[in-house]
């Protein structure tokens, strides 16, 4: 079994969609593992995306981020990552398949709903910076 990192963003918490979202995750035969609401602070927004800072985009990114509350997820499934990225869908909502959580919630390509790793490398790390081993349940 695998393992990936989800985050319910700002816009889908605001909205109070996440048993929805929810729901399309676990249609989509993935295990909700471990799951808290946070509040993320600037600095560990700036943390988590420490890749991007280099990007125009990071600081919209770090103040849309902890702007409200997100939910932080573990997923377990075979293929966990490739299995959540298909059923999130495209980053650009108007380019996603129908059917996916960003077609069918996303407001925009940056309040696009989730986040989900992109390589089951990522997904480690993504993991143990939420989540210490015994806040997840199989």
């Amino acid at each position: 079994m695998e393992r990936t990192l989800s985050i319910i963003k700002p816009d889908a918490v605001e909205r109070n969609i996440t048993g929805k979202v929810n729901s399309m995750i676990e249609d989509a035969g993935l295990r909700i593992i471990a799951q808290k609401r946070i509040h993320m602070t600037a600095a560990q927004a700036e943390e988590f995306y420490a890749e991007h800072k280099d990007k125009a985009f990071f600081t919209s990114l770090v103040d849309f981020m902890t702007s409200a509350p997100v939910v932080v997820q573990v997923l377990e499934a075979e293929d966990a990552v490739a299995r959540y990225r298909k059923i999130m869908g495209a980053t650009n909502p108007a380019v996603a398949e129908e059917g996916t959580i960003r077609k069918t919630f996303a407001l925009s390509i940056d309040k696009n709903t989730v986040h989900g790793s992109d390589s089951p490398e990522s997904a480690k790390r993504e993991v143990s910076f939420f989540f210490s081993e015994i806040e997840i349940f199989e």
